[in-house]
């Protein structure tokens, strides 16, 4: 494995609060993958932050008659805030506002002008004479020509994945007035994609050796078919990072926000003494980008393209984790139009269920295909699973050991063989599920994890130790075996629940240091180990949640 790590959770607009889309598809994956490799001792830096420029907070600001300083502001804060109370393990998280990255996104454009990188050229683009305003591609919505959905943007029909070319959308209407926009002449840089068209083949050869998703192989593929010639990288708004010697002319939203990895790593190296450049232009470097299916072009092509041909000592994605999205009660999940589960409000009216939601959004984690959230999923997997499974096996271990043996691990034991072949079967769950993670086999990996509580209740129901004399040595076997199957319960939970794993450290009277740090990380619980008296972990939804429910939705 690689000596450094860069894990990157894709950045989130902040035109609107945090949802579960976001968690579920991006930053639960990054952080489990995170938190393994951090059990390994591995250097890592896991880095996200708030994309603050764009249309969709520039359209937010003018129907909410606000400044969009004070748009970006607000929902940065919370942002922030939830990630944390998710217990999503970032080492930074930063904002493209700032001036450090406004400065580091047009030093590399201007480099990259003078390399005669960019063409520029007059276009007609769609004007909004009402706004006095160039509408860029989220201010435009229409019909699109291909699979008809109505609301298809004028760049990107996000039903059937078509990237849309000026005049291709049927109807179009401004969002702004409702009414249909004129056409007037601009001008503004663009990606000659055509000039790169060499540098594209190679990355996607580059990105096939590295076994990438099938999913971005056939979209660069695609991309090469649709001979897109070129593609904008400025736009006409008083929005974002302003380009020198332009009035109201700034970079385009995603060219300058995949920068926004580098520039939080140059803060986060700031704050913390330490040399930036170490990750992003290292050989030993690993960067893994975690997305969702709408950002592929950005981050399998404008960041390869720009980075690559602004300074060669860059490192390259050496994998992109792609999902579709997470849906709610079987509709896309909408910031703009306010369908969606906030994190905010959940964590308001259920602070005590963070598990339960981790829980429910990795099970269903959109890996494949898009998948839903439903309220009754969310019960049944607390009730059925993380009570029924999880905290069933830990009660009755903890019960046995404070009843029958003074809350201490067994210590006058002599296993038998198949006792010990059972404990080496334990053993290699660490491994097991470690695969699992680093294959980006997130559900299958909890479900390895659960399967653990299944195995060690059968084991108690068919061995029965309470009918057994007390303090024998059959009888301190089968503690003694539970009691590490609970250790490692403990010790794999950090990577899915955390909050879990808290209250097992010390309902086990363990801590991080002792659990991450025994040598040979085999019995976590040692004879003799005193655990503390047990206590209920997760709790109880009835139907009294479902009123509960129904003002997380409104």
């Amino acid at each position: 494995m690689k000596k450094r790590f860069i894990i990157t959770a894709a950045l989130p607009y902040t035109n609107g609060n945090l949802h579960i889309g976001h968690l579920s598809g991006v930053f639960l994956p990054a952080d489990i993958y995170s938190r393994y490799l951090r059990s390994l001792k591995k250097k890592l830096i896991f880095i996200s932050g708030s994309d603050e420029h764009g249309v969709s907070i520039l359209i937010k600001s003018i129907k909410e008659n606000k400044n969009p300083k004070f748009i970006i502001n607000k929902y940065h804060k919370v942002i922030k805030k939830n990630l944390k109370q998710m217990n999503i393990s970032l080492d930074n998280y930063f904002r493209t506002s700032n001036k450090l990255h406004h400065n580091f996104s047009i030093k590399i454009f201007n480099k990259l002008l003078n390399k005669n990188f960019f063409l520029k050229k007059e276009t007609y683009q769609y004007y909004d004479k009402d706004y006095n305003l160039f509408l860029a591609d989220r201010f435009v919505i229409g019909v699109c020509p291909y699979c008809k959905y109505k609301e298809a943007y004028s760049d990107f029909c996000e039903k059937c994945g078509i990237i849309l070319k000026q005049k291709d959308l049927k109807n179009p209407k401004s969002i702004l007035t409702n009414k249909k926009p004129i056409f007037k002449s601009t001008i503004n840089y663009f990606l000659n994609f055509k000039k790169l068209l060499n540098q594209i083949k190679f990355l996607k050869k580059k990105f096939k050796k590295l076994k990438f998703s099938s999913k971005i192989i056939k979209y660069i593929s695609n991309f090469i078919k649709s001979k897109i010639n070129n593609r904008s990288i400025t736009r006409d708004l008083n929005w974002g990072v302003k380009i020198p010697h332009y009035k109201k002319k700034v970079l385009y939203v995603w060219f300058e926000a995949i920068l926004g990895y580098i520039t939080s790593t140059i803060n986060w190296a700031k704050r913390n003494k330490k040399k930036w450049y170490l990750y992003w232009k290292n050989k030993n470097s690993k960067l893994i980008n975690f997305i969702g299916k709408d950002n592929i072009i950005f981050h399998s092509l404008f960041y390869p393209l720009i980075i690559k041909n602004y300074d060669k000592n860059y490192i390259l994605p050496n994998y992109i984790n792609v999902n579709e999205f997470l849906n709610f009660n079987g509709k896309k999940i909408s910031t703009s139009k306010n369908r969606a589960i906030f994190i905010n409000k959940f964590l308001k009216y259920l602070p005590d269920f963070v598990d339960t939601l981790r829980y429910t959004l990795i099970i269903d984690m959109p890996i494949n295909k898009d998948t839903n959230f439903t309220w009754e999923k969310f019960k049944v997997y607390n009730n059925n699973y993380l009570i029924g499974i999880l905290g069933n096996y830990i009660n009755r271990v903890i019960v046995l050991l404070n009843k029958y043996n003074n809350s201490k691990i067994p210590s006058k034991i002599l296993l038998n063989h198949n006792q010990k072949k059972i404990l080496k079967y334990i053993y290699k769950y660490p491994k097991k599920i470690g695969k699992l993670i680093l294959k980006f086999k997130f559900k299958l990996a909890l479900l390895k994890f659960l399967n653990l509580a299944r195995f060690g209740n059968k084991f108690l129901s068919k061995t029965s130790p309470w009918l057994m004399g007390k303090n024998t040595i059959e009888f301190n076997n089968i503690l003694f075996i539970s009691s590490q199957i609970l250790g490692y319960i403990c010790f794999l939970s950090n990577y899915f629940l955390p909050n879990f794993y808290k209250k097992m450290l010390k309902l086990l009277n363990l801590n991080t240091n002792n659990i991450y740090n025994i040598k040979n990380k085999i019995n976590f619980l040692p004879c003799n180990h005193k655990i503390n008296k047990s206590k209920l972990i997760f709790k109880k939804i009835n139907k009294s949640f479902y009123k509960i429910f129904n003002k997380i939705n409104n």
